[in-house]
C-alpha cells in the first residue's frame, strides 16, 4: 500500500463521494476510481458500498480507515522529524496529555521551549494515560504526560511538581453540595460516576475502604465534560480530579481524607528521537529540576 493511495482512500471516506473527493485531490474521477479498485484488489476486500448519491464504508473499510489514519499520521511525523535545518532547531513534536491540572504546567513548559526555539511546533493529543501509552508504543507520540498510578517500566520519566486533587462534582442543588469535604460514608449508596482506567478505579476503591462494596457505580468514562453533563442530568456524583473548571449547575467538593495523584512526563526507552524531540526532553528535565 502506498501512502499516496491511502490519502486518496481517506479523502473518499471523509467526503463519501467520489466526485467531491476527486476535485479536492485534483484528480479525474476515473483515475480516483481506478486507484480505489486497485486498492481493493490488493487487499482482497470490498472497502465501499456504492449507492446512487454516496458511498459508505464496509466493516473492512472502517478498519482500514482507522489503520490508514495512523499510518498517514506516522508518515507525516517521520517526515517532520527528518525535515530540520542545520542552523536552527525545527520540526514537530507530538505530545500526549490527559485532562489534568498538570496540563497547565505542560503548556508553560512548551511555551518556554518555543520561546527559545520558535521554528519548533507541537501536535497535542488528548486522552487518558492508557491511550497515550498506546500511541507512544506505536510511535505516534514522542512524549506523554501521564496521571499516576501508571506502569512506566518501559519509559524514562521526570515527575512534575504538580499534585492532582481528587473530589466529586455534584449538582449544586444536591444535599451533598452543602459540605466542604466529602467522606467515603457521604458517598456510599449514592449513584457514582468513575473514571474508566482500572488503575485509577482501584486507587479510588482503596480510598473507600470497607465501604467499597456498597458503591452504586452508574457509569464510567474518560472525558470529564461528558461525565459532568451526565451528572447534571442524572443527579449522579462524578469522582474526578479538580481541573479548576466551572461546570454550570455543578459544584466540586474535595475528598476527606485527602486523595492526591502525581503526574509524570514520560518518553520511551532506547528510542531515537528527532533533534527537536531530543532537545525538548533535555529541556524538560532541566526545566523541572530548576523548580523542584
Amino acid at each position: 500500500m502506498e501512502i499516496r493511495v491511502l490519502r486518496y482512500f481517506l479523502m473518499v471516506a471523509r467526503e463519501e463521494n467520489i466526485t467531491k473527493a476527486a476535485n479536492l485531490l485534483h484528480l479525474t474521477q476515473p483515475t480516483l476510481s481506478r486507484q480505489l479498485m486497485q486498492l481493493e484488489e490488493e487487499l482482497g476486500v470490498t472497502l465501499f458500498r456504492r449507492s446512487k448519491h454516496r458511498i459508505i464504508l464496509t466493516e473492512d473499510g472502517m478498519l482500514l480507515r482507522r489503520r490508514a489514519e495512523e499510518i498517514v499520521s506516522l508518515a507525516e511525523k517521520t517526515k517532520d522529524d527528518l525535515r530540520h535545518k542545520q542552523d536552527h532547531l525545527a520540526g514537530t513534536i507530538a505530545v500526549g496529555s490527559g485532562e489534568l491540572q498538570s496540563s497547565r504546567f505542560l503548556t508553560q513548559l512548551i511555551a518556554a521551549f518555543q520561546k527559545e526555539n520558535p521554528l519548533v511546533s507541537f501536535r497535542i493529543y488528548s486522552g487518558n494515560s492508557d491511550n497515550i501509552k498506546e500511541r507512544i508504543e506505536r510511535g505516534l507520540l514522542d512524549i506523554g504526560l501521564l496521571q499516576e498510578p501508571v506502569d512506566i517500566a518501559k519509559y524514562h520519566f521526570v515527575r512534575t511538581p504538580v499534585q492532582e486533587q481528587w473530589g466529586v462534582l455534584v449538582r449544586a442543588d444536591a444535599e451533598l453540595a452543602a459540605k466542604d469535604r466529602v467522606s467515603p460514608a457521604d458517598l456510599a449508596g449514592l449513584p457514582l460516576i468513575l473514571p474508566d482506567r482500572e488503575n485509577v478505579q482501584n486507587e479510588l476503591l482503596n480510598w473507600f475502604g470497607p465501604l467499597a462494596e456498597k458503591l452504586r457505580i452508574t457509569a464510567t468514562g474518560n472525558l470529564l465534560y461528558n461525565l459532568a453533563s451526565l451528572a447534571r442530568d442524572s443527579g449522579s456524583c462524578v469522582l474526578t480530579l479538580n481541573l479548576a473548571c466551572h461546570y454550570d449547575g455543578l459544584r466540586f467538593i474535595p475528598l476527606a481524607p485527602e486523595l492526591e495523584s502525581g503526574t509524570v512526563l514520560v518518553w520511551k526507552k532506547a528510542q531515537t528521537f528527532s533533534p527537536a524531540a531530543a532537545a525538548f526532553i533535555a529541556y524538560s528535565k532541566e526545566y523541572i529540576s530548576g523548580i523542584v
